[in-house]
């Protein structure tokens, strides 16, 4: 992948047979029915089937189980399940006979670990409510007592977490991959004293409330939680709320929904970055069904993309902005460029609040002579000399397809404007 003229690795690693069992891949995309997926997931498991069905008709193919009746459910709707577990105990008797209890499921793809498991015990804004911290924010002050208290924690935690994970790696013939979510800022020296022993890292970031919706933060979190894991798959957990529905601790925060365009670009943000999945949080707390609308037309433009979410990208493509230098500063243009068989996309992402007019995209040899459509809209997309010239507005997604077979026929929601 390249990234607005700068070479990007994208480890690709195929699925493998294993023992006669088809083993996980190690790249963070999932194998299912003899394809690699592009997970796209939700924490919520709708209550009622006629939910579920909605959902698994949106394009989504993961969701959180607890139970194995909620792998049944998953696996009903044709979708994959992920189960937590709370490693931070240790390989008790208690994980293991919950391990066993849904290790032969066909649906289940994935464990999980504590969701924020480091940030709870070092930036969490509980330790200063119950009184471990004496003040707000301390853990940013690096004071010796919350340097102190987070090298306990984890001299507590971390071998408890490795010995249960050793557990499941014993266990499981599947080698299901074993995930942590963390926080968006969550400490970098920290976190690396877990990874080795697992699979896929990534974090939560929320972005938008009534004071500042700060999508253009999603590229370098991705980034960021690459540069953690050196380069291990990272898996980013979006944003399906509004921050006023989680309680009144967070009614200073508004009424704030995300538009279809700010998810839409948070969602390819992810992806030109290098995210290797993409999943939302929130959703079980929504009350704006305009806006559960919008995200399922979100994910379902990102399912009819399948093949080249899980495709490498054109390593001869390039970037550049035909612009003055003034012009050019800030962040520039996201991009990839994949074939999928005969197909090819061109994903283009504006990462500034300014408008770009001079995009060109080069190395586009292999498509001369053939037909560009822009994918939910139309403009001309002439390949002259190998280039495409492109002008963008601010924020904007631009996507160019040798089919308009690539677009979801779900419109509904793509002109919700948020709140």
């Amino acid at each position: 992948m390249t990234i607005d003229g700068k070479p990007r690795s994208a480890a690709m690693v195929l699925v493998f047979l294993w023992a006669g069992v088809l083993a996980f891949a190690a790249d963070g995309f999932l194998p299912h029915n003899g394809a690699r997926l592009f997970p796209i997931g939700f924490y919520e498991l709708p209550g009622d089937d006629a939910g579920l069905a909605d959902m698994a008709s949106a394009g989504v193919n993961l969701v959180r189980c607890g139970t194995r009746a909620d792998l049944d459910r998953a696996q009903a709707a044709n979708l994959m399940g992920w189960m937590p577990l709370p490693l931070d105990g240790g390989a008790t008797d208690e994980l293991k006979a919950q391990i066993q209890s849904v290790l032969d499921h066909p649906a289940l793809a994935v464990w999980e670990g504590p969701d924020e498991m480091t940030w709870n015990y070092t930036a969490y804004s509980g330790l200063h409510k119950s009184g471990v911290y004496d003040k707000k924010g301390e853990w940013w002050e690096q004071t010796p007592k919350v340097i102190a208290y987070s090298e306990t924690k984890a001299a507590e935690i971390i071998p408890k977490f490795k010995a249960a994970v050793e557990m499941i790696r014993a266990m499981d013939t599947q080698a299901r991959p074993i995930w942590m979510n963390e926080a968006q800022s969550t400490d970098v020296r920290l976190v690396r004293q877990y990874l080795s022993v697992v699979d896929i890292t990534g974090c939560d970031t929320y972005p938008v409330s009534k004071e500042k919706r700060a999508v253009a933060s999603i590229g370098g979190t991705v980034d960021r939680w690459r540069m953690t894991g050196n380069e291990m798959p990272v898996w980013m957990v979006l944003q399906a709320f509004s921050w006023h529905e989680l309680g009144e601790s967070y009614a200073d925060r508004g009424v704030a929904y995300p538009s279809f365009a700010e998810s839409r670009f948070m969602a390819y943000a992810s992806v030109l970055h290098g995210a290797k999945g993409v999943l939302y949080w929130g959703s079980s707390y929504m009350k704006n069904q305009p806006f559960r609308t919008s995200l399922y037309a979100l994910t379902s433009e990102l399912a009819s993309l399948q093949p080249f979410l899980v495709a490498p990208s054109e390593p001869s493509a390039s970037v550049r902005l035909v612009e003055t230098p003034e012009e050019r500063e800030g962040k520039g243009i996201s991009f990839a460029v994949r074939r999928a068989g005969d197909d090819w996309l061109i994903a283009l992402l504006n990462e500034d609040d300014k408008r770009h007019m001079g995009v060109e995209v080069s190395g586009l040899e292999g498509l001369e002579g053939r037909e560009l459509f822009l994918l939910y809209g139309d403009e001309p997309a002439p390949i002259v000399n190998g280039t495409l010239v492109v002008r963008m507005q601010p924020h904007e997604v631009k996507l160019f397809a040798t089919s308009r077979s690539f677009e979801s026929a779900r419109r509904d929601g793509r002109d919700y404007a948020g709140e």
